[in-house]
């Protein structure tokens, strides 16, 4: 892992030579803060004239199934892209079963380097997404958690895109109710999961609507290609993007963080950055779940 992230390091190095320097742009109304300033997030107000939480839920307010939860359920396909197997794990929002005609957005996660699939579990996304359904804060929608089995890998020699592409969202749109629209689909990833949300994303925008990158480290192979990708991208079907990374996270990912993020900065697209207080650890992300999904599900 040390040799992933000193070479790193030294590509992000050589491209920043050659382009001017990350630019820490804050999100819209909030102040520029300092690389190494402790930030936390600003508590969310509720606006008024929101609905009800009865009306938001519409025919889920009040039943019964609400307490209960939602449901995780674990999957394996035969991947042709992979040659072997995809196992992913899939949350089902409360109230799935029992109403039959309604379809949901549906988020894809992907864990981090070493992990797998039942990382976001661990950390807490089922539940914290049951208690947001559950107040009527955010609508239900389902998310799926595929493993990607080959940790050090690059894209070139690891096809985990293709399998989500080409069998993973085909499968998923078949087999569950799901919104499958580009609109009401998300991907977001932890540290290695960052690298591959980010990859999917700007490769298949017209896949995703919305991307998520939680510490990310840019894939090595893709940092020379992400101008190019950007540029590529129509204004329409750019994705809403955010960012995050801890101020006492490793210097190479830190450093990755900040070049992309100065990359949106010199293009002048609108994201969300955040540089909060804490390092590349599961500690740093399980306090911040309920922060990323609230962001996810904005729009649906």
């Amino acid at each position: 892992m040390e040799k992933y992230y000193a070479a790193l390091l030294i590509i992000i190095s050589n491209l920043a030579a050659c382009s001017p320097a990350p630019v820490l742009q804050a999100t819209a109304g909030s102040p520029i803060k300092h690389p190494l300033e402790t930030t936390r997030p600003t508590p969310a107000t509720t606006p008024s004239g929101l609905p009800t939480k009865e009306a938001s839920l519409g025919p889920l307010a009040n039943e019964p199934c609400l307490v209960a939860g939602g449901r995780i359920e674990q999957h394996t396909l035969d991947s042709a892209s992979l040659e072997g197997e995809l196992t992913f794990r899939v949350y089902t929002p409360p109230c799935y079963q029992r109403h039959a005609d309604e379809h949901y957005p549906v988020l894809y996660l992907i864990h981090g380097q070493t992990y797998n699939d039942d990382q976001w579990d661990r950390l807490g996304a089922d539940e914290v997404a049951d208690e947001l359904i559950a107040s009527g804060d955010k609508p239900p929608f389902l998310i799926i958690m595929p493993a990607d089995a080959s940790h050090y890998t690059q894209p070139a020699t690891n096809n985990f895109d293709e399998a989500v592409v080409d069998e993973l969202i085909p499968w998923v749109d078949e087999t569950y109710r799901t919104l499958a629209d580009r609109e009401h689909r998300a991907v977001g990833g932890l540290s290695r999961g960052a690298s591959w949300a980010i990859h999917l994303a700007l490769t298949h925008p017209e896949l995703f609507a919305a991307l998520g990158g939680h510490s990310p480290p840019i894939f090595q192979e893709d940092a020379s290609r992400l101008r190019g990708w950007l540029d590529a991208i129509p204004a329409a079907m750019m994705p809403r993007v955010w960012l995050d990374v801890g101020n006492r996270d490793q210097r190479a990912i830190l450093d990755s963080a900040m070049w992309f993020e100065g990359l949106l900065n010199e293009r002048d697209l609108t994201h969300e950055w955040h540089l909060l207080n804490g390092d590349h650890s599961e500690e740093y992300w399980s306090g911040r779940i309920e922060l990323y999904l609230r962001w996810y599900a904005q729009n649906w």
